[in-house]
């Protein structure tokens, strides 16, 4: 697969050999100029030519709304790595709400190309249905997505794997979406997996998964695989198989000619820093790398070509499932942030844990990633609250604070969360489109996060629509 020219404006048709080929639009409208656009707009468009928005915490954060907004501005949408664990909800323009979990949120934007990179677990008739339910929508995804050839396959029996694996675990449960994206990973590091490529290789299929197959059952007691089970699965390839070729790339050969060529990539992160395999709070972690290492061998480009990383965080702090959560408010205050921000998984639906904005965390995460901005979402959903803390420094029972984010687990049983108490601004402020709008408290807790961390708040949420963000 070659994939000659990436526009900004452009549109695509697959030749007879199977060939994606760019049709280059001779009426393509000249870039707005700054006076027609406003100063967000010239920000936006002053980004960098490879830039990505990744998660800050763990996960949930709303980066799917910003890559949304930004992905007009790119010729490309591309997501790195994770699978249909990542949630990501958007609105179109009269808005309807859409939750993606495989398919990138630049698939909006009729103008953009989305990329599903190699470091992508991909389970197929999810990924059909999203496709199926965007062009019941009237979203065309034909000619406008690619799917790596050297992305593994995610079958439903990783799934099933998944949910025994934590029935193992007993009380130590990982918390898991049961989405089979460990299993998955886990037989891409074993190298029994299969890939996209292998799809083309129909004769030779029965054999790879037979293997994948056989390999499970000695694992797991509870997995009864017969040879039934391998025969359905063959066949349903095979349909599968025929509907994927149009969507599959050498992805690293078209990103790196798209990087030569001077078009615009946007790299949209799964998941989040905190759930890094090897620098969130492990082992209640996922099983790739959300952070900025996992944009390059998740897509094959080279680390000089990255550019303006942006940072994506709710102005409080949620994560799903087990592990340590230091500033997390259990009873009454947490039920308050769980309704007001409708904190319900995208994926699973399950009921998010919540508490005040971990700036150590936070902080570790900017380190890691080297962001040059930070998108703050959700302002809107602490307005109810008359004060408002965050938690600015760990402190060990003998009384000394941490440095930084532990790695030991055992760590946060002990350790306590030493808060900042800044004043709420009690009123709605959902409506607001201009900083200096905003309540001076409201302002106040922004600029101090800034203050704390170090890196500017460039993009603030105050709404989940998508005209609902302020840029700063």
């Amino acid at each position: 697969m070659l994939l000659d020219h990436i526009g900004g404006f452009r549109s695509f048709r697959k030749n007879v050999h199977g060939s994606w080929r760019h049709l280059i639009s001779a009426s393509a409208s000249p870039p707005l100029t700054v006076e027609e656009t406003g100063d967000s707009l010239e920000r936006i468009g002053s980004l960098s030519q490879v830039s990505g928005v990744l998660g800050c915490q763990w996960g949930d954060e709303g980066k799917g709304k910003l890559v949304d907004i930004l992905a007009e501005h790119f010729d490309i949408v591309a997501r790195c790595q994770g699978g249909a664990n990542a949630g990501h909800t958007i609105y179109n323009s009269e808005g309807k709400k859409f939750a993606l979990h495989l398919i990138p949120s630049g698939i909006l934007n009729e103008q953009t190309l989305c990329v599903i990179g190699n470091g992508v677990v991909v389970h197929l008739p999810g990924f059909f249905k999203e496709i199926d339910g965007l062009e019941s929508n009237g979203i065309p995804c034909q000619g406008r997505i690619l799917v790596s050839d050297r992305a593994h396959l995610l079958f439903d029996f990783h799934q099933v794997v998944d949910g025994l694996r934590e029935t193992e675990l007993a009380n130590s449960l990982i918390g898991t979406t049961r989405r089979g994206i460990g299993p998955c990973y886990s037989s891409k590091m074993i190298r029994n997996g299969i890939r996209v490529s292998d799809l083309r290789h129909m004769d030779i299929f029965p054999d790879k998964l037979d293997l994948l197959l056989s390999d499970a059952a000695s694992m797991f007691k509870g997995f009864n695989y017969a040879r039934d089970m391998l025969k359905d699965e063959v066949e349903k390839y095979k349909i599968f198989s025929e509907r994927l070729e149009p969507f599959i790339a050498d992805t690293v050969h078209v990103m790196n000619e798209s990087i030569l060529q001077k078009k615009k990539i946007l790299v949209e992160g799964g998941q989040a820093t905190m759930l890094d395999i090897d620098f969130g709070t492990y082992p209640f972690v996922t099983s790739s790398s959300p952070s900025a290492g996992g944009i390059c061998t998740g897509l094959g480009i080279a680390p000089r070509s990255l550019g303006d990383l942006i940072g994506v965080a709710k102005a409080y702090t949620t994560r799903v499932g087990s592990g340590p959560f230091p500033t997390e408010i259990l009873g009454k205050g947490g039920d308050l942030l769980r309704v007001s921000g409708m904190e319900f998984g995208t994926t699973t639906g399950r009921p998010r844990r919540c508490g005040w904005l971990d700036i150590v965390a936070l902080k570790y995460c900017c380190q890691i990633n080297g962001f040059s901005s930070l998108n703050l979402t959700k302002l809107d959903v602490l307005s109810d609250f008359p004060e408002i803390k965050l938690g600015v420094a760990y402190k060990q029972i003998d009384g000394e604070v941490l440095k930084s984010f532990p790695a030991d687990f055992y760590v946060f049983e002990q350790l306590q969360v030493v808060y900042e108490e800044l004043p709420g601004w009690n009123t709605d402020i959902s409506s607001i489109r201009n900083y200096k709008d905003l309540p001076l408290a409201a302002r106040g807790y922004v600029e101090r996060i800034e203050e704390l961390v170090g890196v500017p708040i460039h993009y603030i949420g105050v709404g989940p629509g998508r005209d609902a963000l302020i840029f700063k």
